[in-house]
């Protein structure tokens, strides 16, 4: 999360830029409701919550398509809440015929530091 700043527009955190790509903030749900969504039993919770990244066995479903290397946000198959925003290994065709290793890479999650920053901001 270094080297990385946060975009506000009117006051709200809307996404912060990392290495030169714009990811959405977690708090941004305008967004992250038009994104494709990946869908993570709930033994994955705390590690994608912690900064893992999704691995295959942990996924239920996906809803949307994308490409390899697009931002797709991961939500907990119980209560549907956005957990994080990562950038997926393959494409929405692929993805559910992967059953073993790493199949998005994250990039922004609930607790880590720009959550941390926007969270409190999103809320006034």
């Amino acid at each position: 999360m270094k080297n990385s700043e946060v975009i506000f527009v009117d006051g709200n955190p809307v996404a912060f830029k990392r290495d030169g790509q714009l990811v959405p903030v977690l708090t941004n749900a305008i967004v992250l409701e038009k994104m494709p969504r990946v869908t993570v039993d709930m033994g994955a919770v705390p590690h994608v919550t912690g900064g893992a990244d999704v691995m295959a066995p942990g996924v239920r479903g996906v809803q949307g398509s994308f490409r390899e290397k697009e931002l797709v946000v991961v939500v907990d198959e119980k209560h549907g809440k956005s957990l994080a925003v990562g950038m997926s290994l393959y494409d929405s065709e692929r993805f559910s015929a992967v059953k073993k290793g790493k199949v998005i890479a994250n990039l922004h999650y609930v607790g880590d530091l720009i959550w941390e920053i926007v969270k409190p901001l999103a809320q006034r």
